[in-house]
């Protein structure tokens, strides 16, 4: 399991947060955070981000700037697959199938084209 695919709750709310924002102090992270853990902690958990490669910093004066070491796509693409293993077996048919469960939600006929073209297009 790669470090992306091995995110915590907790790094998956940081990392979401350093994309959007770009880049972020310790502060700027935690005053971002819903419910977050004391200013220690969130500097702890960018402690360890850094020390699996998700993370990087920079200092600013006295200050540590932090920003995601690994692209959007990238990571998003880890937890899709992390998804895919954990809860449909790997098989993308799967996800799919509950995805169009009318009990589950209900796609709306946009939706459904457009998926629809997303896999005419990748079908090469």
């Amino acid at each position: 399991m790669s470090n992306a695919e091995a995110l915590a709750r907790r790094e998956r709310q940081v990392m979401d947060i350093l994309y959007r924002m770009g880049e972020a102090t310790a502060q700027e992270v935690m005053d971002a955070m819903t419910d977050p853990p004391t200013y220690s902690a969130v500097r702890a958990l960018l402690a360890t981000m850094t020390e699996k490669g998700l993370v990087e910093f920079r200092k600013d004066s006295r200050r540590y700037v932090y920003r995601p070491a690994v692209s959007e796509k990238k990571a998003k693409r880890s937890a899709l697959k992390q998804l895919l293993s954990t809860f449909f077996e790997g098989k993308p048919e799967k996800l799919v199938a509950a995805l169009l469960d009318p009990k589950d939600q209900q796609l709306s006929t946009d939706e459904i084209e457009k998926i629809r073209k997303l896999i005419d297009e990748n079908q090469d």
